[in-house]
């Protein structure tokens, strides 16, 4: 059975090493440990920048996920953003990542500050879209453009 809980700061280490593993394995891309420990160790410290969660099975977490925020002129409510998406390899395909949505939305449903759930996906992470279709959200309406300032 698949539990869902609000990340603690002993979950630290292990959404650290998620991360790292996430970047690496959807991007390509090898993150500083120390900057990654440092940024998820804001988010727990400071609820406004965001929340994250995480599943277990068995008294062991096996995935996690992020939630920030974005105000909406137009709603006149808040977004909620899903990143920094991680299920552990053992666990993939067996409904963790179903479950972290599932509960994700059912925060927004239940709450009328709340107007809706987006998230960002690679172009080339074939298999994440695949499974964000499946729960019914579409990456049809927006582009996602950016500029980000080199380290």
């Amino acid at each position: 059975m698949i539990k869902i809980r609000k990340a603690s700061f002993s979950d630290k280490k292990i959404i650290v090493n998620f991360q790292l593993k996430m970047a690496l394995e959807t991007e390509s891309v090898k993150l500083d440990e120390q900057t990654v420990n440092l940024g998820v160790g804001q988010v727990l410290e400071d609820p406004t920048k965001g929340q994250y969660f995480v599943a277990e099975t068995n008294g062991n977490v096996i995935g996690s996920l992020l939630t920030t925020y974005e105000w909406s002129d137009w709603r006149n409510g808040t977004t909620l953003w899903i990143q920094s998406v991680f299920v552990d390899i053992n666990h993939r395909g067996k409904g963790a990542y179903k479950a972290l949505y599932a509960h994700v939305k059912s925060l927004v449903q239940n709450d009328s500050n709340y107007t809706g759930i987006r998230l960002y996906v690679h172009k080339s992470n074939e298999k994440a879209k695949t499974v964000y279709t499946n729960l019914g959200m579409d990456g049809d309406h927006y582009e996602l453009y950016e500029w980000m300032k080199e380290n």
